[in-house]
C-alpha cells in the first residue's frame, strides 16, 4: 500500500529469515568483527584482481545466507543487489552461481536499502516467496575507480571515508522467524552543487535528511517511533550536517537515538578519516550487527537510511556535480509482532 507522497507499508510484514556478512582484513580489526560470519585474510580473496575479489564476497554472502536459512538455492526466485564497480560486474557474475533471475540495481552506497525494499515489494504482493538481497564493496577495486589506485600512496582530505571491503545479504521471505519489514521511502536525487569526491558525507546529507522527513510526513509518526535511525555512511561529516539540517528543519532527534554505519563498523585509531563508507558498509552493519541486536531483544523498531552518492568516473572528468540519493527501509522485531 503506498502510504502518502513515497512509502510503501507492508500489510505482511516480510521476514528477513536469515543473513551472511563477510568482510576483509580491515574489517576484522574493527569494532564489528565478531557480528561478521566470515573474515578474510587479504584482499585479494585467492583471486588475480580486486574486481574478482569483489564478486566472491557477494557469492559468499548469498551462500551462507541460503546455508542459515537450510534454503538450496532452486527455492530463491529473483536476486536483487548491485556494487559500485562499473555496470554493476561483480554482483552480475556473481549471481550466476545462484542462477536465479536477477534484477541488478544501482544506488550507489544506498544499493543494500534499495534492494531491500523492492524485495520486500515482490514478497508482499505475492511476486515471490524467497527473495536474496543484498550489496557490497571492494576497498582497492573502488578506490582504483572512483579516486586513485592504493598502490599510488596519495594523501586524502580529512573529509574522506574509508571504503569497506565486505557484503551483507539477506533471504526476504513471506513467512518464517525474524525481523520484519514493515515499510520503506524511496528517495529523491538531490544535489546541492558539490563537486569533490573527498567529501561524500557532506555531498549527501542533504539526501538523507530529504528522505527522513518525507518518511515521518507520510506515515504521520515521529522519532520517537524507532529505537534507532541509522544512516548508511554519512561518518561523522555527513551526520553533523544532517543533524544540524534536521534541527532546522524542525525535526530534532536525540543524538544517542541517530547513529551512521560507517562510524560503527571500525576502531577507534584504525586510519579512517571521516569514517567508513561502500555499498557493502550499510549492507553488513545492518544484516550483521543491527539484525543481531533485534534478535537479542535489545532493539524493537530500526529504521535504515542508507545514502548513496551518485556520481561516475565519467560524470567527474566532465565537471559535473554530485547528485545523491537515500532510501530508508524500517525493520520491527518479529517477536514484537
Amino acid at each position: 500500500m503506498l502510504k502518502g507522497h513515497r512509502t510503501w507499508v507492508f500489510d505482511h510484514k516480510p521476514v528477513i529469515i536469515s543473513t551472511g556478512t563477510v568482510g576483509g582484513p580491515f574489517e576484522a580489526n574493527g569494532k564489528l568483527a565478531d557480528h561478521f560470519d566470515l573474515l578474510h585474510e587479504d584482499l585479494w580473496l585467492g583471486e588475480d584482481s580486486y574486481e574478482k575479489a569483489h564478486k566472491i564476497l557477494f557469492e559468499e554472502a548469498c551462500f551462507k545466507t541460503l546455508e542459515k536459512a537450510h534454503l538450496p538455492k532452486d527455492k530463491v526466485q529473483f536476486v536483487i543487489g548491485g556494487d559500485l564497480i562499473n555496470q554493476m560486474t561483480p554482483t552480475t557474475f556473481a549471481t550466476q552461481s545462484i542462477g536465479a533471475p536477477y534484477l541488478g540495481v544501482f544506488s550507489a552506497c544506498a544499493t543494500s536499502m534499495e534492494a531491500l525494499a523492492l524485495s520486500a515489494f515482490l514478497v508482499n504482493y505475492q511476486g515471490a516467496n524467497y527473495v536474496l538481497t543484498g550489496a557490497t564493496s571492494h576497498n582497492s577495486a573502488v578506490e582504483k575507480q572512483f579516486r586513485y589506485p592504493t598502490e599510488y600512496g596519495g594523501q586524502k582530505p580529512p573529509t574522506a571515508q574509508w571504503t569497506v571491503t565486505a557484503s551483507g545479504a539477506a533471504l526476504v521471505s513471506k513467512e518464517g522467524k525474524g525481523p520484519r519489514i514493515t515499510s520503506a521511502t524511496i528517495g529523491r536525487v538531490v544535489d546541492m552543487g558539490l563537486t569533490d569526491p573527498f567529501n561524500m558525507g557532506g555531498a549527501m546529507a542533504p539526501a538523507a535528511v530529504e528522505t527522513i522527513e518525507a518518511h515521518f510526513q507520510d506515515m504521520n509518526i515521529n522519532p520517537d517511533h524507532y529505537d534507532l535511525i541509522i544512516t548508511g555512511d554519512l561518518a561523522h561529516i555527513g551526520r553533523e550536517i544532517s543533524l544540524d539540517l534536521l534541527k532546522k528543519h524542525g525535526l530534532a532527534i536525540e543524538d544517542h537515538k541517530y547513529q551512521d554505519c560507517g562510524l560503527l563498523i571500525y576502531r577507534e585509531g584504525q586510519p579512517v578519516l571521516a569514517g567508513a563508507s561502500g555499498a557493502g558498509c550499510s549492507a553488513s552493519v545492518t544484516y550483521g550487527y543491527l539484525l543481531n541486536r533485534m534478535k537479542a531483544g535489545e532493539l524493537k523498531r530500526i529504521l535504515v537510511i542508507a545514502t548513496g552518492a551518485l556520481l561516475s568516473p565519467l560524470s567527474f572528468q566532465q565537471g559535473e556535480t554530485i547528485p545523491c540519493i537515500a532510501h530508508a527501509v524500517a525493520i520491527e522485531n518479529g517477536d514484537e509482532m
